[in-house]
């Protein structure tokens, strides 16, 4: 087979378990990230622990880690960036731009696996105040602070006695262009509760939702034990504006279930913001010379059944790089990726032979 690696285009839980999977296959690979650690949003986000199963996420990502951190096949550059390319695979040249400069690498296929970014409440409406109250936070900040073992309200650092989760920020909007689900928030919110109700055992905690997304087992796992074991109330309806009330917030919006309006004085909100395309997924696009999808996404070419094929032959694209996902999918696809990657690298051996 080609001797030339695979390079691999981010260093989250998909470039991980992608380098991972090469490796036990016999297959180097140029894992390129572009700051100066491995672990992607699970690490940089300070993620406290993965869905559903409430593991420590510092512990989850240390396995793959160190998986690749002790493979004599991965070839780890930090602090890098894929500037340019040329050819087509398996003769690929790629430039990468990183502490040393600049350097052309001979790649035989690429894994893009540059990941998501979390929605910006900023870009919406200011009806959540995210930047005008500071006990409105994200679920991404909420991570933080369950990392440190509290939940405290920013405003004095005390513990809240009443919290809320407003769902669908960023996501299933058709205002912002956000046109999709973002697949994982109602799951996370739920697991946030209870792990407030974990730390503050006192503390109400209310999850206003549109359309409640806990698909497969987080149903089961995460939102019956929600209500049922930790007595969350789940609210159907939208919240249309959030104003100071002394030193509490006052969240309104309307039950839909009993067609009336909701007033209730919290002291912590939790905006559970969506995912978009990352700025590495889009200048990727660009480098490689991928068509998006209408959402934004790279495309792939082979879907429901291939869901990582790009319109380029050679070149792959791994968890949410092609739209929202879980780790579950992210971890799953690359390994699929890894799979059409080798297979790609076969059928040219043979063919040149």
């Amino acid at each position: 087979m080609d001797a030339r690696p695979v390079l691999v285009i981010g260093g989250g839980p998909a470039g991980l378990e992608a380098c991972r999977g090469l490796s036990d296959l016999g297959i180097p690979s140029v894992l390129v990230e572009k700051t100066d650690t491995l672990g992607g949003t699970p690490i940089h986000a300070r993620y406290a622990t993965v869905t559903p199963y409430m593991k420590p996420a510092a512990e989850a990502m240390a396995d793959l880690i160190e998986a690749v951190d002790d493979s004599d096949l991965v070839d780890v550059r930090l602090n890098t960036v894929v500037t340019a390319s040329r050819g087509d695979a398996p003769d690929l040249v790629v430039t990468l731009h990183g502490e040393d400069g600049e350097q052309e690498v001979e790649v035989g296929a690429v894994i893009l696996c540059t990941g998501f970014t979390h929605f910006d409440p900023g870009q919406e409406t200011q009806m959540y105040g995210y930047y005008g109250h500071d006990d409105v936070i994200t679920l991404v900040d909420a991570e933080a602070m369950f990392s440190d073992g509290e939940v405290v309200r920013p405003s004095d650092g005390q513990p809240p006695k009443q919290a809320c989760f407003i769902q669908c920020v960023g996501s299933r909007d058709r205002q912002i262009g956000n046109q999709w689900c973002s697949k994982v928030c109602c799951g996370i919110a739920c697991k946030q509760a209870i792990e407030i109700r974990h730390l503050v055992p006192d503390c109400r905690v209310f999850v206003f939702y549109i359309d409640l997304r806990a698909y497969g087992f987080w149903e089961d796992d995460l939102y019956w034990k929600a209500q049922e074991e930790h007595n969350v109330a789940f609210v159907r309806g939208i919240v249309t504006e959030i104003t100071k009330r002394g030193d509490k917030l006052l969240v309104k919006g309307e039950d839909t279930t009993l067609g009336r309006p909701v007033e209730v004085e919290i002291d912590l909100v939790i905006l559970s913001v969506g995912m978009e395309p990352s700025e590495g997924t889009l200048q990727m696009a660009k480098v490689f010379d991928l068509p998006l999808e209408h959402h934004g996404w790279i495309e792939v070419v082979g879907a429901p059944l291939d869901k990582v094929s790009t319109s380029r032959p050679g070149i792959y694209a791994a968890g949410a790089t092609t739209g929202p996902a879980d780790l579950e999918d992210t971890v799953t696809s690359a390994g699929s990726a890894v799979m059409k990657a080798v297979g790609f690298l076969a059928r040219q051996a043979r063919g040149a032979a």
